[in-house]
């Protein structure tokens, strides 16, 4: 009996091209529009000036100028083709809920890591995460063939690296002193991944919690 792990080895069938561009991706529950300063500068700061958003993360953002460099910072990755930066659009108001990312594109090695995510503290623990990690690990997978999507975080932020885990990534190690802040303190990251064979059942478990909160949602 065929291996259907090593289905995604199977070079008889052509992969199919990896050419990131700008993309809108739209669910049930949330839209990732393609990154415009002009639009989304203002709607992304009513929400990104908490300071537990950047708590773990390198950058600092404390004030509207932070914030408009740091998205200036994404779309100069998007013209080097390094990055594709999204807006996370919450469909039932209309507003913007927060932010994430394509980084680190390896187009060669069919490799791309998902990240520089945050989301206003009203949208936290609720769908709109869950169901962005799976628009874009569904993009990345099905769209673009990849063979492996990252994922990291610092190594001290328990509650991103427990919903890494949760949604099926493997911890893959501990990169000591990896990175500096823009304060330029030392982190150390830790690494998680998902790989194409390992796909079928993320994508199952990230509609089964997805369900969850749909009845969740329908009970209250």
């Amino acid at each position: 009996m065929a291996d259907p792990s090593r289905a995604a080895l199977d070079v008889s069938t052509p992969a199919p091209a990896f050419t990131p561009a700008p993309v809108t991706l739209t669910g049930e529950w949330v839209r990732l529009e393609p990154l415009s300063l002009e639009r989304h500068l203002d709607p992304l700061a009513s929400i990104a000036l908490d300071p537990d958003l950047w708590r773990w993360t390198l950058n600092v953002v404390q004030t509207k100028d932070d914030l408009r460099r740091y998205l200036e910072e994404a779309l100069r990755e998007q013209a080097e083709g390094r990055s594709l930066p999204f807006a996370t659009i919450d469909l039932a108001s209309g507003r913007a809920a927060g932010c994430t990312r394509f980084g680190n594109i390896e187009t060669r090695h069919r490799r791309v890591e998902i990240g520089w995510t945050w989301v206003g503290r009203e949208y936290q623990r609720t769908r709109v995460n869950t169901e962005a990690k799976l628009l874009m690990l569904r993009h990345a997978f099905e769209t673009w063939g990849c063979h492996r999507v990252e994922l990291k975080t610092n190594v001290l932020n328990e509650r991103s690296r427990n919903a890494m885990l949760r949604i099926g990534a493997k911890e893959e190690g501990i990169l000591r002193k990896h990175a500096l802040n823009d304060r330029g303190v030392p982190r150390d990251t830790v690494y998680y991944s998902v790989i194409d064979s390992e796909w079928p059942a993320v994508k199952t478990r990230l509609h089964a919690m997805l369900g969850e909160s749909r009845a969740n949602a329908a009970g209250a």
